[in-house]
């Protein structure tokens, strides 16, 4: 369970019951998808789904980047989010008048770092992946921002982030914990990333965390830190300044331990 912040530790625990009916709503949710009480639709081009169990910041946004340097090259890429913290509501395709107020923070940051390809957010995926095509028929494939919980959509690939400092392993249910997912909804990952991770990680350290995760046959999983560059002046000349960073993704792969 991760407690970030002391003064925070005593609140989290009075709310643990709250966190139990929560997990229970979930459970009761991802049931009914697993049985095919509820149903989740299939695309046909490829869809990348990049996400994590928990709230807060685990590197999905540098994953998005990452993919879309990847693959713009060869295929028309799109890319699908939510749109957190906007003033609009459903569907909305960037363009050149768009700002973060139309679509989110997040998107609108792919935007300006790749205007040559498509950005849509979208508070129901299944809603707004054929408004997409509609609009960008050239689509060849569409990665979902943050949508390992909306199993409305099935993707062709999941890609789950977990935090090297707060796996999920080691978490606990919201608002106890920062889990909105249950740890087991892994298994639905094709590939699991841990991020942040020190520099330097050993082999043995890598191994122990496949050993904790317990990976699925079909899974593989992946190590990345950050790599920071220079900080620069983006405003001139002028009194006020702001660094920002370039972010970089250092990879190493362990291969699932063969089971007995």
């Amino acid at each position: 369970m991760n407690f970030n912040f002391p003064l925070l530790k005593p609140i989290r625990i009075l709310l643990f019951p709250v966190s139990l009916v929560y997990a229970l709503v979930v459970k009761v949710r991802n049931w009914c998808f697993d049985r095919k009480i509820l149903s989740s639709t299939v695309f046909n081009l490829p869809i990348i789904c990049v996400g994590n169990l928990a709230v807060g910041g685990t590197g999905k946004s540098p994953m998005v980047e990452l993919l879309i340097r990847n693959l713009r090259s060869r295929l028309e890429v799109a890319v699908l989010s939510r749109g957190y913290k906007r003033k609009t509501r459903g569907y909305a395709l960037a363009g050149e008048q768009t700002t973060a107020l139309d679509i989110g923070d997040e998107p609108m940051q792919f935007h300006r770092k790749f205007p040559d390809i498509a950005v849509a957010v979208g508070e129901e995926r299944i809603v707004a992946i054929p408004q997409l095509l509609h609009d960008r028929p050239e689509t060849d494939v569409i990665i979902l921002d943050d949508a390992f919980q909306h199993r409305a959509v099935r993707a062709g690939l999941n890609i789950l982030l977990t935090d090297y400092s707060n796996l999920f392993t080691r978490d606990w249910w919201l608002p106890s914990g920062d889990l909105r997912d249950a740890p087991s909804s892994y298994r639905r990952a094709d590939v699991i990333i841990v991020t942040k991770c020190p520099e330097g990680l050993s082999e043995e350290e890598r191994r122990s965390i496949v050993m904790e995760i317990d990976l699925r046959p079909h899974q593989q999983v992946f190590f990345t830190s950050i790599c920071y560059g220079d900080p620069y002046r983006i405003n001139g000349e002028g009194v006020w300044r702001r660094s920002t960073t370039k972010w970089k993704c250092c990879w190493s792969r362990v291969s699932p331990i063969p089971r007995r």
